[in-house]
């Protein structure tokens, strides 16, 4: 994988193309969202952001990325932005108008070119 490879699937997530961003993944991939929740599957995976999508715009932006051959390290910020109101939201409850940047480290495990385990921990709440 390439920073180009990388930023175009980071670009494919800020542009909600579900498609684009879960070619990324490989079928099985484990997901975790730090202790918060955790995914298995590519397919799991775009369909917990489609619901997520429908309520928050997500914009993430790459602060510092180091790329392995097995694997991709990352320093992202990335703002939410409520737009429609989701008080049972399991990350946390939102209303729409609500904004909300943190800083997480994301680190990838590639094999045959597809993320196969994507551990994500929030390192500071900016907000």
């Amino acid at each position: 994988m390439t920073r180009e490879d990388f930023e175009r699937y980071i670009d494919c997530f800020n542009r909600n193309d579900f498609d684009g961003f879960s070619s990324f993944y490989a079928d099985d991939v484990d997901f975790n969202l730090g202790d918060r929740k955790r995914i298995i599957g590519r397919t799991a995976i775009a369909d917990f952001y489609r619901g997520v999508k429908a309520h928050i715009d997500e914009e993430l932006t790459i602060l510092d990325l180091i790329i392995a051959p097995d694997g991709v390290a990352m320093h992202n910020r990335t703002v939410f932005t409520t737009v429609k109101d989701w008080p049972d939201f399991e990350i946390w409850p939102t209303k729409k108008g609500d904004v909300r940047t943190i800083e997480s480290i994301v680190f990838y495990k590639i094999k045959d070119g597809k993320f196969t385990h994507i551990k994500s921990a929030r390192f500071k709440d900016l907000s």
